[in-house]
């Protein structure tokens, strides 16, 4: 069974061919800021993204309507439950729209939809598991204010694909087991996964959770506030500060972790401890998990691409939470073959796809 993946970036397009899960070829496509100035919004850049990628099938010798199913990133839709989903007209007006958000990922959807109808066989397209995954229990998600609600935003598609690879190694299926996800990569989302369903995870988008190598995490609210009508920043730059110039950047001017841990192995002492003070949050959490889920913890699994740090990251986490439960580490994390996989399954009549228009909003 032959999947063409697509997977929208703000810069780049990548793309990758399946048969079955082996990876036939992949490639990741580039873009200026010039050539995407040229549009006037995200949903006019479907047409440049589609001719890039019918060269790169053209070029690789695949034909379009060889394939049998063709399954993009999952965008910025409503909350929804992890699974597999048809792509449907009523998701394709919500990310056009972008109803619920503007990111280079609404285009997955669009851009599957459309070389599925340009095929002339009407392949079957998909998405799956979007950053909107919410699977939250109902008590997760008070903050303290009914003016305020805890939201569910977090690195699904791959929490999802390495649990369900975890599962595989022990010989049984995810739906069985009580999983402590952290997929430590820009952001870090914690994620505690209760027989299949992610009941509680931290918000890795908006400033929830531990510090990262370019997210601030969760603050002093009191001294955020102070902050925020001193008059030194404005709301963009409090918003950066959140997200894009906090954590380790903020700290050591690079979210560049690779450079982080080479000033750590030359004797850097200040940066080893700002870099410890991160895994130090994400124990933290890992903790608060390990009590959601009663402590009936089957595996913690550390993944994302700072878990290859294992010289420094993922030792200094073993040491403080191993007592929870044994730990699995699945470094990286490849969306393109989650994808894929996530394809398989519904061709392989092993999950039944979800319908968008079908599924209560939460």
């Amino acid at each position: 069974m032959k999947i063409l993946v697509i997977n929208p970036g703000s810069t780049s397009t990548k793309l990758a061919v399946f048969e079955g899960l082996d990876l036939l070829k992949e490639e990741t496509i580039r873009h200026s800021v010039d050539e995407l100035a040229e549009y006037p919004n995200l949903y006019e850049q479907r047409h440049f993204r589609e001719r890039l990628i019918r060269d790169f099938l053209e070029s690789a010798g695949f034909k379009l309507d060889r394939f049998d199913a063709i399954i993009g990133r999952g965008g910025l839709l409503r909350p929804l439950q992890g699974g597999t989903y048809c792509v449907t007209e009523s998701m394709i007006d919500d990310l056009r729209s972008c109803r619920y958000g503007e990111h280079a990922s609404n285009l997955g959807a669009i851009l599957a939809k459309e070389l599925s109808k340009d095929s002339g066989k009407e392949i079957p397209a998909f998405i799956a598991d979007p950053v909107v995954v919410d699977e939250m229990d109902d008590l997760a998600r008070f903050s303290g204010h009914p003016d305020f609600k805890r939201k569910s935003i977090l690195h699904a598609l791959n929490h999802k694909s390495v649990g369900r690879q975890v599962a595989s190694m022990h010989g049984t299926r995810y739906e069985n087991l009580n999983l402590i996800v952290v997929h430590m990569g820009g952001g870090i989302s914690i994620g505690a996964h209760k027989k299949g369903k992610i009941v509680d995870v931290n918000n890795a988008l908006n400033g929830d959770g531990p510090y990262t190598p370019e997210r601030s995490g969760t603050l002093p609210l009191t001294q955020l506030i102070k902050l925020c009508y001193s008059g030194k920043y404005s709301k963009q730059e409090i918003k950066e500060l959140i997200k894009g110039r906090g954590g380790m950047v903020a700290y050591t001017g690079t979210s560049d972790c690779q450079e982080v841990q080479k000033a750590i192995a030359a004797g850097n002492k200040e940066w080893e401890l700002y870099y410890r003070g991160m895994a130090y949050q994400i124990v933290k959490w890992i903790g608060k998990t390990a009590a959601v889920l009663r402590g009936e913890v089957d595996y913690i699994v550390l993944t994302g691409g700072l878990a290859y740090d294992s010289e420094n990251m993922v030792r200094w986490i073993e040491e403080k939470v191993s007592f929870i439960a044994p730990i699995e580490v699945i470094p990286g994390g490849s969306e393109e073959e989650a994808l894929a996989a996530a394809a398989l399954r519904v061709l392989k009549k092993q999950e039944e796809p979800k319908i968008y228009e079908e599924i209560t909003s939460v």
